[in-house]
């Protein structure tokens, strides 16, 4: 209750001060009683924004999330988008029921209707929802000496969770040199994107994984567990695939030798070459018998 009280006390020191300060400045002030709002999914949510110094307000709310952007309130009024789900007063805006969609950074910007004057102060509405079942992304088998990427992730966490990883069911620590049981291990963990990676693998990683969700707001959430094996190189296999194309290899070469040294393609050659026709041109005998017989017909 004491810290509450005090808490109290210095957002009250600070708008003191800064209406005065701006006052002093000739300028109008805009402040918020609570930079950050955190609600339930589905629940009302009040998004505070008070000024001074302005003599005929005018008051805008602008939503950002990402590449978003959109216009809640535009003087004064809610625009036709959030009308049936935000009301607008004086001291800011309320939603009725916010969803996940919702989650992002309020500016409230008032400024007077001629121009002169401006402020503007932003708010964070951070949506609760628990996370969901993490999948995750295991090996079947890794070789030892290489490298082996694991994954874990889940979409429904706001805000967005942290991912912790369990080998046989203990807690697998940032930094494996600081637990005895991971002193052997080489990995990099990191608990903002779920990825595991092993660089090198070694005999010692082979084991059951499951990953943990948490994001501060509701009940942890655990992937199913995977098991992976670490499995040594298999030189000898590779050394008889290499064998066994070496000899097939020299086992073509000779049938090539041994065709070609048999003449099996020059014989093969002169079988597909086509004929040729000679034309000889008639003997003196030949002329005679033809003009023998062209007399006798005659």
């Amino acid at each position: 209750m004491g810290t509450k009280a005090k808490v109290g006390r210095k957002q009250l020191l600070l708008f003191t001060s800064v209406i005065l300060c701006s006052l002093t400045l000739g300028r109008g002030a805009v402040y918020t009683s609570e930079p950050e709002v955190r609600v339930a999914e589905n629940k009302p949510a009040k998004l505070s924004c008070s000024y001074s110094g302005f003599s005929s307000p005018r008051v805008e709310w602008k939503f950002t999330h990402g590449d978003i952007t959109s216009l809640v309130c535009y003087n004064n009024k809610i625009t036709a988008s959030y009308e049936n789900r935000v009301t607008f007063s004086a001291s800011g805006i309320t939603f009725h029921s916010v969803t996940r969609k919702d989650t992002g950074t309020y500016t409230c910007m008032v400024s007077d209707e001629g121009g002169n004057t401006y402020g503007e102060v932003t708010v964070n509405l951070i949506v609760l929802v628990p996370p969901s079942k993490p999948t995750i992304s295991v090996p079947s088998s890794a070789t030892i000496g290489n490298r082996a990427v694991l994954t874990c992730s889940e979409k429904d966490g706001s805000p967005p969770s942290e991912y912790f990883w369990f080998k046989d069911g203990v807690l697998m620590p940032t930094e494996p040199k600081s637990n005895r049981a991971f002193i052997n291990s080489s990995y990099s963990l990191n608990p903002k994107t779920g990825e595991l990676i092993f660089d090198p693998v070694s005999a010692s990683d082979a084991g059951d994984y499951t990953c943990e969700a948490q994001n501060g707001y509701g009940s942890p959430m655990r992937s199913d567990t995977v098991h992976m094996e670490a499995a040594e190189l298999n030189v000898g296999g590779i050394v008889a695939a290499v064998l066994v194309t070496l000899i097939l290899l020299g086992v073509l070469i000779f049938g090539i030798w041994f065709a070609y040294s048999r003449g099996y393609f020059d014989r093969a050659k002169k079988g597909t070459s086509s004929k040729k026709v000679i034309y000889s041109q008639p003997t003196a005998r030949s002329e005679g018998e033809f003009r023998q017989t062209s007399s006798f017909l005659v």
